[in-house]
């Protein structure tokens, strides 16, 4: 078992020798700022376009799902800097799966020295050791699916190298789309019965939970829990007044959860729109509604100034989204892919692999 203690060092059988090299557990809210460094760090050679900030990830780890980060993360200093971090987590989603979800983050200079292998088996090995405790104390059947998760952008070509060499595979492909409003907008219509009404605080939560109850359907559904809908209410992108939702009387029939980052769109020299959280519940699919509140966003942010919209699509969703959205203008611009290994549950090995 690897015994995590944030005042002492934390020893990884088999790491490199790299001088200045240790490994250490989380220290709590000093830590964020350590964090964001790294994501930083990482984006440009990883071609990613992400504008994190320290609120960003405050509201992130202040609101985790089965993860202790006291226990499930892993520091990486070389010389008393911060050069990488990980953590790990787990869930159990609509298909009965057992997935125990892990990501690192490595400063690129820091690279090709072996380190990625150690964050990437330290992961492994923490995983296995709460699937095994789930299932020591019942809380786990023994014979449920169980599998490593992770994943990696398309320019991340370094995991991508790793995930396969350690026995992953590529089970699932998502697209980063983008629409731009240069392009004249069609609104489509509404099915009869169908009203768009602004999003009041009162509203907020039944909005949320239409559309968990809608992604119930997709590939890999994980439940959300009432941690995941505070996240969702701090979130510093959170802005209802860009929503736009489908009614059927008082019933939430379908939704487009806009949002814009403003950090973003300094960084990056644009202004994009987000037309994300797109769903639509079950007896109000196959009418159009939501090409109808989509049109609508792109018509808001093009009125509002914005020269593009962007979403992430899961490339094989039966729905037909990859299709609808297409349809409406957006096009790919990267790639992302999910990897998966089993899991197995490893007693007295002395590699733990």
């Amino acid at each position: 078992m690897v015994e995590i203690n944030t005042d002492e060092n934390i020893f990884i059988p088999n790491a490199p020798a790299v001088p200045g090299l240790m490994f250490r557990g989380f220290r709590g809210e000093p830590d964020y700022a350590h964090i964001l460094a790294v994501i930083d760090g990482c984006k440009e050679v990883d071609q990613v376009e992400r504008s994190d900030t320290l609120e960003d990830v405050t509201n992130y780890y202040s609101h985790l799902n089965n993860c202790d980060p006291y226990k499930d993360m892993l520091f990486i200093e070389v010389d008393g800097k911060v050069v990488g971090y990980t953590r790990v987590e787990w869930f159990v989603n609509s298909e009965q799966e057992w997935l125990g979800f892990n990501l690192a983050f490595l400063l690129p200079e820091w690279r090709r020295e072996g380190l990625g292998r150690v964050m990437l088996r330290f992961n492994e090995r923490r995983l296995r050791e709460i699937a095994a405790e789930q299932i020591e104390d019942n809380t786990l059947a023994a014979d449920i699916r169980r599998y490593f998760e992770t994943y990696a952008d398309e320019g991340e070509t370094g995991k991508q190298a790793l995930f396969l060499d350690e026995g992953y595979k590529a089970v699932r492909y998502d697209f980063s789309m983008v629409r731009q409003l240069s392009e004249p907008v069609e609104v489509t219509p509404l099915t009869q019965g169908i009203e768009v009404r602004p999003a009041l605080p009162e509203h907020y939560r039944a909005i949320w939970e239409a559309a968990e109850e809608a992604f119930r359907d997709h590939w890999g559904y994980i439940p959300e829990t009432e941690t995941d809908y505070q996240r969702f209410l701090n979130s510093p992108t959170f802005d209802p007044s860009l929503w736009k939702v489908g009614w059927d009387g008082d019933q939430v029939a379908g939704s487009v959860l806009n949002f814009m980052n403003a950090d973003e769109n300094e960084e990056y020299k644009r202004k994009r729109g987000y037309t994300e959280g797109i769903s639509v519940r079950r007896q109000w699919r196959k009418r159009g509604l939501a090409t109808g509140l989509i049109t609508r966003s792109l018509k808001m942010f093009q009125e509002m100034g914005m020269t593009e919209a962007a979403l992430g699509v899961d490339t094989q969703n039966l729905s037909g989204a990859l299709q609808l959205y297409e349809r409406v203008g957006f096009r790919q611009v990267k790639q992302s892919t999910t990897y998966r290994k089993e899991l197995e549950i490893v007693v007295n090995a002395q590699d733990q692999r």
